[in-house]
């Protein structure tokens, strides 16, 4: 499989896509697309042939903005702890997280178009942020990440189930886990703590509503 450049990743990004804030954190700054359809259309031609996963990055989705918001409203839940944002697309999340004070964030996404999109959005915000492109879940969860987030993770029944067990092995090592979620058909209803609910602006072009209530949880 032969991927784009960086340089190219980056050059797409700036191309399809505007910096503006998502609605729920207004103080944040992030390079989004205006329209789904478009941007979606153009990878699936372009980037079909080498196997790469939708513009997930292009967009402030309704799980992350509410784990985003929770963050930036409590920040010692973050503040100088270590901090892992899995799956972490745009990096909205990591980048609540670098502002409210935590001393390391690593953000993970096994599209490598993540880490340009992280690279742009950290900058704009002035924050330091890491990012890895390996698969996490591959292996037990760090032992040094003493707080793990995670939003809109239950999409997908295989993916949902992993990605729980993973954090749920996470939390039994000690680590803080908070998980965003906007009712997705595979997020478990048992066994979390709720800590918050939103209402959240996004699109019909995303979601079924255009305010998604959307709740933050954590593994007790």
């Amino acid at each position: 499989m032969i991927l784009p450049t960086p340089e190219a990743r980056r050059a797409f990004i700036l191309e399809h896509t505007r910096l503006q804030p998502p609605p729920h954190t207004p103080e944040l700054q992030l390079h989004l697309a205006d329209e789904i359809t478009p941007i979606w259309r153009l990878t699936e031609d372009a980037l079909a042939e080498i196997g790469l996963p939708p513009p997930f990055w292009a967009f402030a989705w309704a799980g992350g903005q509410a784990l985003a918001r929770y963050v930036l409203d409590n920040p010692a839940t973050v503040t100088g702890k270590a901090v892992i944002d899995f799956a972490s697309g745009s990096g909205l999340v990591a980048i609540a997280a670098g502002r409210a004070g935590a001393a390391r964030v690593l953000a993970a996404d096994i599209d490598v178009f993540c880490g340009e999109a992280l690279a742009l959005n950290a900058g704009v915000n002035d924050v330091a942020i890491d990012f890895t492109g390996e698969n996490l879940l591959e292996a037990p969860p760090p032992a040094w990440a003493e707080v793990i987030l995670a939003g809109d993770i239950c999409y997908e029944k295989p993916l949902a189930e992993q990605v729980m067990a993973w954090l749920a092995q996470a939390r039994a090592g000690g680590a803080t886990v908070l998980i965003g979620d906007p009712g997705r058909s595979y997020f478990p209803r048992t066994g979390l703590v709720h800590l918050a609910e939103y209402q959240v602006a996004t699109t019909r072009e995303l979601e079924d509503q255009e305010v998604k209530k959307t709740a933050v949880w954590t593994l007790p």
